[in-house]
């Protein structure tokens, strides 16, 4: 069975109550509109006075104006109000956020350095054998065979010096020489004849030896005979020392002709070993004197001689026979080979620092003496020390500390020996060990015992990006 509205309970009252509701509401409706005709009536009816007269709205329009603005002036405050308060709680909502979480800091494990000590300094190149070439002889150059930049050989002609009064004494001397040897002809004569007179002398004085044993002479006479022969002994002597001062006056001729022949030769000027002019100090026609006047300076440039200074520090990785690679500004890209060939083993007390000297073959004359160049010394460790980034460290009143990150997380403040510097990292020696988390640049992060999140970093140990230590 069906029922309509009007059956079911209570619907009667509320069909009544809306029934009125809807016949006062069109009455109002109905005088209003019976007032504005009227209104409109009478406005038609009356002349229209000015363009300008102003319209005036019911009361009931008025109302619902007001009431609509202030409607929509609660729906935004309400609505305003809402944004901002949540807008609010977000914001305390990350400043609850920020406060709790824990700082983030990149980290990084420590590794070890390379295995080959790598050491790169300054050298300075010099020539193997360098000399001056001075003048021997006196007088002035008849000639000049070379010039600066000229390679030359062992033995050959440098230059002719003229000097005839060189020649006069060589003529004076083999003069001498021969006034010598004729001396010594004459004193070997005499000596022959002191030698005649004493075989005489003797022969006599054997016999008026005999007759005096005899009785045939007197004593007197066999003692005038003896003494005579004494004489004869005594006068041989003396020319043989005559003989041999003789024969040294000749070699002393012999000598000073010798010498004064060697000095002849040094009128030309001849090349003590193979190498290359680097200086020419005199031009023909210049007056020369014996060790004084500097004619050429040359230098064996086959092999050179590269001197380094090594610090303190690196002086005990340095050994004899190291292998060494120099490179020069002005030849990019090019490596030479060299051997270390001796050290000084001994630190100069003013720069503690080590000298070594290091030959570099140069065949093709590629290197010049005087050269500046770039000297890289390596050597290989059995056991590399550790290498951590420069911006690591921490510096202080109480000693260099880096910031080592435990299990925990937290940071402690780990005292460390520093030892060679590469510029962007240095090794350590002691503090740590390999393994060990550090914080790669620490800042105001570096506290100790404050907790952090650490974000981690491959370690770059075993390629260090910096050779070379203080310069």
């Amino acid at each position: 069975m069906r029922y309509s509205k009007s059956d079911q309970p209570g619907s009667q009252e509320t069909n009544l109550a809306e029934t009125t509701l809807a016949d006062t509401t069109e009455d109002k409706l109905r005088a209003e509109i019976e007032d504005l005709k009227r209104q409109i009536q009478e406005r038609s009816s009356q002349p229209v006075v000015a363009p300008h007269a102003s319209w005036h709205p019911s009361g009931v329009a008025i109302w619902s104006i007001f009431l609509g603005v202030i409607v929509v002036i609660a729906v935004a405050f309400f609505a305003g109000d809402a944004r901002v308060l949540k807008r609010q709680a977000i914001i305390q909502a990350e400043a609850r956020e920020q406060q709790e979480a824990l700082p983030r800091v990149v980290v990084m494990e420590v590794g070890r350095s390379t295995h080959d000590s790598e050491l790169e300094l300054p050298g300075s190149i010099q020539a193997a054998t360098e000399a001056p070439i001075l003048a021997r002889a006196d007088g002035y150059i008849r000639s000049r065979l070379v010039d600066i930049g000229d390679r030359v050989h062992a033995g050959q002609p440098l230059a002719e010096i003229e000097a005839p009064e060189l020649d006069q004494q060589v003529d004076q001397a083999k003069a001498n020489l021969e006034q010598t040897r004729a001396a010594l002809d004459q004193a070997v004569a005499n000596q022959h004849q002191g030698k005649a007179n004493e075989e005489l002398a003797r022969v006599t004085a054997n016999r008026w030896t005999n007759l005096a044993g005899k009785g045939v002479v007197s004593r007197q006479e066999n003692d005038q005979y003896q003494a005579q022969y004494q004489a004869q002994v005594a006068n041989l002597e003396s020319l043989e020392k005559a003989v041999a001062v003789a024969r040294s006056n000749v070699s002393a001729a012999e000598a000073n002709l010798g010498r004064l022949n060697e000095m002849q030769s040094y009128r030309v000027v001849k090349a003590p070993f193979d190498g290359v002019i680097t200086l020419r100090n005199v031009d023909v026609g210049a007056l020369v004197n014996t060790g004084n006047t500097l004619l050429f300076r040359i230098a064996q440039t086959a092999t050179l001689r590269t001197y380094v200074n090594v610090p303190q520090t690196f002086s005990s990785s340095i050994r004899v026979g190291q292998a060494a690679q120099l490179s020069v500004t002005n030849l990019p890209g090019r490596h030479f080979t060299g051997t270390v060939a001796r050290t000084a083993n001994s630190l100069d007390p003013n720069t503690r620092t080590l000298l070594v000297e290091v030959h570099v073959p140069n065949p093709d004359g590629a290197l010049l003496p005087g050269m500046y160049a770039q000297v890289d010394l390596s050597s290989p460790r059995a056991d590399p020390p550790l290498l951590v980034p420069s911006d690591a460290l921490i510096v202080r009143t109480d000693g260099t500390q880096v910031a080592v990150v435990r299990t925990d997380h937290t940071v402690h403040l780990q005292k460390i020996d520093v030892g060679r510097d590469y510029g962007d990292r240095l090794e350590v020696l002691g503090g740590l060990k390999d393994g060990d988390v550090i914080v790669q640049n620490p800042g105001d992060v570096a506290r100790e015992g404050v907790k952090i999140d650490p974000v981690f970093q491959a370690s770059k140990g075993a390629t260090p990006a910096g050779k070379g230590a203080s310069k």
